[in-house]
């Protein structure tokens, strides 16, 4: 073991001597000591200053550590020595003073060294267990036997076998640690297994996965919102993910004021509500995912909190907040002032409650606590601002909505308020058309892609397309998602965007990517989308055609918010009831002549003047050509 002579030089350096009466010298240790604590870390022993030695050189520091003081006592150097351990394995402090000249300080060095080995050892066995043998009525022994341990240290493999660098750092590291584990705690690391396994399989038995349905965003999607806003409430928040956040207590007193608002005008005990929140608790909390870090108490008051807060809402957004008893002013329950916002933070997968909560406190209001199906109504005319598109609903869908999506009489009218949302925007629902056997083969050797930009379903942009001779029309209907392709030309409904379309689409496919029994019609689309949007001026072409239209700063903004809003999307590109419609797209463009013709349309009739030129001009040479003809046939049979 090579010890450097930065080591002496540091320990020469460290220790401070000053001149003072011979009376103040007797207590040598009072003469600024320095305690110099030497521990293994990284490549070399490095040398930290601990403070300032008390007056029997017993500081409180980690186990492990070795202290010296520097002193002076009628002329002479010495060095106090010392071992301490942390508290929770007290051992007592060993002083050992020792008279010496400069001559001996590398026999000090190399006792302090012997020191230090001695409490790693001594380090090791109290953490795994072992009694402790090196100690002697609390005291350790050292001096006769410093030397030959040290020798066994560096003879005897140890669980840390380390080396001093030099100088010049060319010394070597070899750290192997091996944790020892003694048998109690060997036992209860076997019974910890055991009781996650019984956990494991009583979840499996009480089916807690299938019914879980408000989730928390995955970390791969949370990480491509660039602005960490979309997911995360700005207002208000519903249920337990962002329960009590400070920045969102603001809104709880206005809860309070809807929660007495409702028992006022209902003239309904609080109670009532609270017991029927207790009979549906431990549904609810099967609702989320992960543990609820809520005793029953608080679960069942934030159910009701936020349940009457939500109900208020839909309520006075259909009949009007001054009939529910709220004053014309006031500053949350109007459609006016931070509604927006509100809306907008309702629409996150994070900030959902059960529908069946709602279904329940609503009917508990109305006198009949079996009522379905109402919220889900109260909810669609509530988020119509939120709608991505502007057409108006023609009285068939509406008709078809009311009947058959929402049905009273079904369990199955949604799984929140999200989830309801979704559903109205799909309506009928698209299907994925059947494709062909190439492509199922493809799709079977594939599986499941993310979505970047070499293999979403459409590879090229409205520039590319156009190029190619495809046209882009808007499609009247409502349902925003309804693209077809014919003839060379792309209908495509009209989509409406304004400041709340990122947060909607990302909690949407959010929703799409986490529950099972989600179909993937809404992330199709928006892949859809972002394939064709790549630059502003693919987005100046569709607001031309009447496709897009948004509230945002600039072109170059929606550019944006397309390319930023799949980036982490996993997404099977062969599953997608976009699928053959990408294919026809595909084939279209990569027929050469319609490239060429479009290229021909571009180039030479791009106005009606050149129309009209090469017209005049395909005229004068079918005249030219026919005096032509007269004129030879003439000369041959002049006759006729």
């Amino acid at each position: 073991m090579i010890v450097s002579r930065n080591l002496l030089g540091i320990l020469n350096n460290s220790c401070s001597r000053r001149n003072k009466p011979d009376s103040d010298r007797k207590k040598a240790v009072s003469h600024q000591p320095v305690n110099v604590a030497i521990e293994a870390s990284g490549r070399a022993f490095q040398l930290y200053h601990k403070g300032v030695f008390s007056g029997e050189c017993s500081t409180s520091v980690d186990h492990g550590i070795v202290s010296i003081g520097y002193g002076t006592e009628n002329g002479m150097d010495y060095w106090l020595c010392g071992i301490t351990m942390e508290a929770s394995y007290p051992v007592k402090t060993s002083q050992n003073p020792a008279k010496i000249n400069q001559e001996e300080e590398k026999i000090m060095i190399s006792k302090l060294l012997s020191w230090y080995l001695i409490t790693l050892k001594l380090r090791e066995t109290v953490e795994s267990g072992i009694p402790r043998t090196y100690a002697s009525n609390g005291l350790l022994e050292l001096p006769d036997q410093e030397q030959q341990q040290l020798k066994k240290q560096q003879q005897t493999p140890s669980h840390s076998d380390i080396v001093i660098e030099d100088r010049d750092g060319t010394g070597d590291q070899n750290c192997d640690e091996d944790q020892i584990i003694s048998p109690s705690e060997s036992d209860q690391w076997v019974i910890s297994i055991k009781e996650k396994l019984n956990q494991a399989s009583q979840d499996d038995v009480a089916g807690t996965w299938g019914k879980l349905s408000i989730y928390k965003v995955p970390q791969h999607l949370r990480e491509g919102d660039y602005d960490h806003k979309a997911y995360v409430p700005q207002i208000v928040s519903l249920g337990p993910y962002h329960h009590g956040k400070k920045r969102l207590r603001q809104m709880d007193r206005h809860k309070w004021r809807s929660l007495h608002v409702v028992l006022k005008r209902t003239n309904q005990d609080i109670k009532v509500y609270i017991d029927s929140m207790r009979e549906l608790e431990e549904k609810a909390r099967a609702c989320y995912e992960g543990l609820i870090c809520l005793c029953s108490n608080e679960f069942v008051e934030m159910m009701v909190l936020d349940g009457c807060f939500v109900l208020e809402l839909f309520q006075g957004a259909a009949l009007g907040f001054t009939k529910l008893g709220y004053p014309r002013n006031d500053p949350v329950f109007a459609m006016r002032g931070s509604m927006h916002s509100i809306q907008r933070d309702m629409m996150m997968l994070e900030n959902q409650l059960p529908l069946f909560i709602l279904d329940r406190l609503l009917g508990l209001e109305f006198g009949n606590p079996d009522e379905k199906g109402l919220v889900s109504k109260l909810a669609l005319r509530f988020f119509d601002p939120l709608s991505p598109t502007d057409e108006p609903l023609t009285k068939f869908d509406q008709n078809k909505l009311e009947k058959t999506t929402f049905d009273p009489l079904s369990d199955q009218g949604g799984l929140h308020c999200l989830d309801v949302f979704r559903t109205s925007l799909l309506r009928s629902g698209p299907q994925a058309q059947p494709m062909p056997p190439r492509i199922w083969i493809k799709r079977w050797s594939h599986a499941n892609r993310v979505a970047d930009k070499r293999r979403q379903q459409l590879i090229h942009c409205v520039t590319e397309l156009r190029e190619a001779g495809i046209k882009f029309k808007k499609r009247k209907t409502d349902r925003f998602w309804d693209i077809k392709f014919e003839n060379g030309i792309l209908w495509i409904p009209r989509l409406f965007i304004h400041d709340g379309t990122k947060s909607l689409f990302l909690n949407l496919i959010a929703f799409e990517q986490s529950h099972l029994d989600c179909s993937n019609d809404i992330t199709s689309y928006v892949i859809f989308m972002d394939n064709l949007i790549n630059s502003p001026e693919d987005v100046g072409y569709l607001h031309y055609c009447g496709i897009i239209e948004h509230w945002l700063g600039s072109d170059a903004e929606v550019a944006d918010l397309f390319n930023r809003i799949c980036q982490e999307v996993v997404f099977d590109i062969n599953n997608s009831y976009l699928s053959r419609l990408s294919e026809d797209v595909n084939q279209y463009f990569n027929h050469r002549w319609n490239a060429w013709l479009a290229s021909l349309r571009h180039n030479y009739f791009n106005n009606p003047w050149a129309i009209i030129s090469f017209v005049a001009a395909v005229v004068l040479l079918l005249l030219t050509l026919a005096q032509t003809f007269y004129g030879v046939y003439g000369y041959y049979r002049p006759g006729s």
